[in-house]
């Protein structure tokens, strides 16, 4: 199936639960305006991948609301995460849209790189280090305006530059309030 190298949003569920998941997800999406939503599960357990029409971003922001409202929906996805670009698990892709995706943080703004590796055998330091000398920009791990979020599948990698709260975490959410 294309979905694994066209994914934009990152699902993590308990073991067991991927295809139960992957059902809400495409649901919950078509409840928030998504009429061609589409996910599958891969080969690492307790992963999803989905691919949405609307701006991830937008989507996250979508299905927080209506977990606010309805939280009874979330019964198997635990946190969704939003992706811009999916490229080849190797140091050159990766390093070249992180020069590209440098534009979308502002002059001013601090940032932080997070890598969650799973099935790879690339170094996360590696990983960081090429990244952050491609990026003129200020470094703030504590507390940073955006989020230089790495995730490697395998031989794919979804990057995105988000703001801490971009990420939808279930059991946060329903706890925060």
């Amino acid at each position: 199936m294309k979905i694994m190298e066209e994914f934009n949003l990152l699902i993590a569920t308990s073991r067991g639960n991927e295809r139960a998941a992957a059902m809400e997800t495409v649901a919950l999406l078509r409840g928030v305006g998504d009429s061609a939503a589409r996910a599958d599960r891969i080969s690492i357990v307790g992963l999803v991948v989905a691919q949405t029409i609307l701006c991830p971003s937008d989507a996250i922001q979508k299905l927080r609301s209506l977990l606010k409202t309805k939280p009874e929906l979330f019964r198997y996805i635990l946190k969704i995460t939003p992706l811009d670009w999916v490229v080849p698990t190797d140091m050159e892709s990766i390093k070249s849209v992180c020069q590209e995706m440098a534009t979308h943080l502002g002059k001013d703004e601090t940032f932080r790189i997070t890598v969650n590796k799973r099935h790879s055998q690339l170094l996360s330091s590696e990983i960081i280090e090429v990244v952050a000398a491609s990026i003129d920009r200020r470094v703030k791990l504590e507390n940073p305006d955006k989020v230089v979020l790495i995730e490697i599948l395998g031989h794919i990698a979804g990057i995105s530059v988000i703001r801490p709260r971009d990420v939808l975490s279930v059991l946060k959410e329903r706890f925060s309030d």
